[in-house]
């Protein structure tokens, strides 16, 4: 009988150092995962990398969670995001340019988030961020066209279309080599992100609903043919090498940092170069169109987003909703001189009186969201292909519209059996 009873002692202490045993593994395990939790991943382009540092510090602290910041260039990323995701190797954090947060998201790459209200997000950003009413992306930074001008050709920026109609029958503007020709005001209109602004501006829209709807295309109707009939005005003023899709861009920034141009189209991109080329530039809004309507360019830039494959996707949430309130939006603008997607934060920088700046944010109010559904894909090469048919005088501007209206709805079918 005592035997049995130290027995059943001896294996009563063993399923006990058993059952601590497991007990110290689920707990020793346990705060393992919590520990593995509490970092993220942030993925950058190297030019961000110094301010996501800082920004991270004060994050850390407060939050307990260690911040790791991976830079690299941005859209190889986001190419890469469905390989990443499904090895578990995807950041935490990543930044996307509008036009790729919508169809991420709709190809489940991207986790949805929720905007704060510290956020001070407008209608225009949201709609950027925003895919078939489920939001996919932080607004961090906007950006639109801008007109350029050179201070030492002409002393202030034309207001309307007018003004640069009369610029372009100075004869000092006159293009070397093609008689008759001008470059004293030059736009890239055969790209189509460039020529958007004018179609809008009379009536043309790329997708109804707000450009949600891919069955309603816009690019053909009265208001686009009237904006086409005016660029071809244009294209009878300017040098052949306009037409030219893919050599156009290049021809025009070389005129205009060789002083040969008083006023071009542009984007903020381009500000760098333009001062390294040591142009007197200064910047504006787009000039009102003859038909007294705004110039209304996409609006872009960049979102916060969550990739699906983010481990801790709630801290990355709480990281992005830091990163997009108003102290930290002010931040990103002295470090970057990127304009705040955060409208309290816009203010700030408006406050700090550069042209280029203010000239962004006064033509974003005019700005269009630019559409995020997958079915935009189909609409660049045939809309600039649009304008260079009409210009060149291959089709008159009606054909040349309803042309490119009929091949997005036949490419839209065929890939979306739409």
């Amino acid at each position: 009988m005592k035997h049995k009873l130290l027995k059943s002692a001896a294996l009563l202490a063993a399923s006990t150092a058993v059952l601590a045993a497991c007990s110290s593994s689920s707990s020793s395990s346990s705060e393992s995962t919590t520990e593995e939790a509490q970092t993220l991943t942030i993925y950058v382009d190297e030019g961000y990398k110094d301010y996501v540092e800082a920004a991270a510090t004060t994050f850390e602290e407060e939050n307990g969670v260690d911040v790791t910041v991976k830079t690299g260039d941005a859209l190889t990323g986001l190419d890469n995001l469905s390989l990443d995701n499904q090895s578990g190797s995807a950041p935490d954090v990543m930044m996307a340019p509008y036009d790729r947060v919508g169809s991420l998201g709709a190809e489940g790459q991207l986790n949805e988030v929720t905007l704060a209200e510290t956020s001070m997000v407008d209608e225009t950003t949201t709609a950027l961020v925003t895919n078939d009413g489920k939001v996919y992306g932080s607004p961090a930074v906007i950006e639109t066209l801008v007109l350029y001008y050179n201070k030492d050709l002409i002393t202030e920026a034309p207001k309307t279309f007018a003004e640069l109609e009369t610029l372009a029958k100075d004869s000092k503007y006159a293009f070397e080599g093609e008689s008759g020709k001008t470059t004293a005001f030059l736009a890239d209109w055969t790209n189509f992100y460039y020529t958007y602004g004018l179609l809008a501006g009379y009536g043309g829209y790329v997708f109804g609903e707000n450009g949600t709807d891919p069955s309603d295309i816009g690019l053909a109707n009265e208001g686009a043919v009237q904006a086409i009939e005016y660029a071809k005005t244009w294209y009878e003023k300017w040098p052949q090498g306009l037409q030219d899709g893919t050599a156009a861009n290049n021809l025009i920034n070389t005129q205009f940092t060789e002083g040969k141009a008083a006023a071009i189209i542009e984007g903020p991109w381009k500000a760098a170069s333009y001062k390294d080329a040591g142009v007197n530039y200064g910047v504006a809004m787009i000039p009102t169109l003859p038909n007294g309507n705004a110039y209304e360019a996409f609006g872009g830039g960049k979102a916060w987003v969550i990739p699906a494959g983010s481990q801790n996707p709630e801290m990355a949430q709480k990281f992005v909703d830091y990163l997009t309130s108003t102290e930290q939006q002010q931040a990103l603008y002295d470090a970057t001189n990127e304009v705040p997607a955060n409208t309290e934060a816009r203010k700030y920088a408006v406050s700090k009186n550069d042209e280029l700046t203010t000239a962004v944010i006064d033509q974003f109010a005019n700005a269009q969201p630019m559409p995020n559904i997958s079915e935009m894909s189909t609409v660049w090469e045939p809309a600039g292909n649009m304008l260079f048919e009409a210009a060149s005088g291959a089709k008159d501007a009606k054909t040349a519209a309803s042309d490119a209206v009929a091949l997005i709805k036949d490419t839209i079918a065929q890939k979306y059996g739409e």
